[in-house]
């Protein structure tokens, strides 16, 4: 089974928790050479300036990185539909399919509250909506309208369609029915909340069994936060949290792997010394030991290469 490791950056920069994670895009240059080169394969993208600044950041990113996928967080309602897929399209072509999308659920604005009743259900429905709209102007060959309960379309089309079309991968999480049922439609990476391991596992089943209803069961992939402690350093993102020597935490994800978590997004390590034993130390051991742990035992297929001998 094939793990990957997502870097997580905080909201802030760890040495002034007044500037934001990726204020200084120089310095933020170097610490995405090393979070490449280090082991990871993901990094996220979520500054608190919001949605246009994310997907600046991304632009920038994926000139800089050469193999690490940008995940950018994602909102419905900010831009219109047709231009967000156009933008989207450019960066996938951009990136040569680096890019995935992590959308998460925000409030509707004051515009849309006068309009319509605001609660869970209808940020959900209007996600829905939202995401079925790109796939369909990602992957249409001409121009199509569309009259739905949040949006309205005339003639949308995309010229300039990125690498996999309507291939992106989308990540979203949740915990109730309404937030499972449209992840379960849309979903290619469910990020879990944290738990214990029976409250992960009873989520990962529910998941499952809502992208069933869609015949995606077997489409999703497990993403857990994980939280590295370290002195001086603080963060806002929920995680499953792990204090220790690199070799116990590692030890420490395995129970997580064996329910089926292929993706680990490590939180809580912003410093390049941090991120340089997080790679080196905490992902090397538990690639290492996963990768033991799968491996045939010592003359698991001698009798076969006996008979196959025998029988030559």
């Amino acid at each position: 089974m094939p793990f990957e490791f997502t870097h997580v950056p905080g909201k802030t920069h760890p040495a002034d928790p007044t500037a934001p994670f990726f204020y200084d895009f120089a310095e933020t240059a170097t610490k995405l050479s090393l979070i490449e080169d280090i082991g990871f394969q993901k990094i996220v993208v979520d500054d608190p300036a919001g949605l246009l600044t994310n997907m600046d950041i991304a632009a920038r990113a994926l000139d800089r990185t050469s193999s690490l996928e940008i995940v950018l967080t994602h909102w419905a309602g900010v831009i219109d539909p047709t231009v967000a897929a156009r933008q989207l399209a450019a960066l996938d072509a951009k990136s040569g399919g680096r890019l995935s999308l992590r959308m998460l659920s925000e409030p509707l604005n004051d515009d849309d509250a006068e309009t319509r009743p605001v609660g869970h259900t209808v940020v959900w429905q209007r996600i829905d909506e939202y995401l079925v709209l790109l796939k369909r102007l990602w992957s249409n060959d001409r121009p199509f309208d569309h009259e739905g309960a949040f949006y309205s379309v005339s003639g949308g089309y995309v010229p300039r369609k990125g690498p996999r079309s309507a291939g992106v991968s989308i990540r979203m999480g949740g915990r109730s029915g309404t937030a499972l049922r449209v992840a379960g439609r849309h979903a290619d990476v469910f990020e879990l909340t944290p738990g214990s391991l029976d409250e992960i596992r009873q989520l990962m089943e529910r998941v499952r069994n809502a992208a069933a209803e869609h015949g995606r069961a077997g489409k999703l992939r497990f993403a857990l936060p994980v939280r590295i402690r370290s002195e001086g350093n603080a963060s806002c993102q929920k995680a499953v949290e792990f204090v220790g020597p690199p070799a116990q935490v590692a030890l420490s994800l395995l129970p997580y792997a064996a329910l089926g978590i292929e993706e680990f997004m490590i939180v809580g390590v912003d410093r390049p010394r941090e991120i340089a034993m997080a790679g080196r130390e905490t992902i090397a051991l538990l690639r290492n030991t996963l990768a033991r742990r799968e491996a045939p035992p010592p003359g698991a297929f001698a009798p076969r290469v006996i008979r196959e001998a025998r029988a030559g």
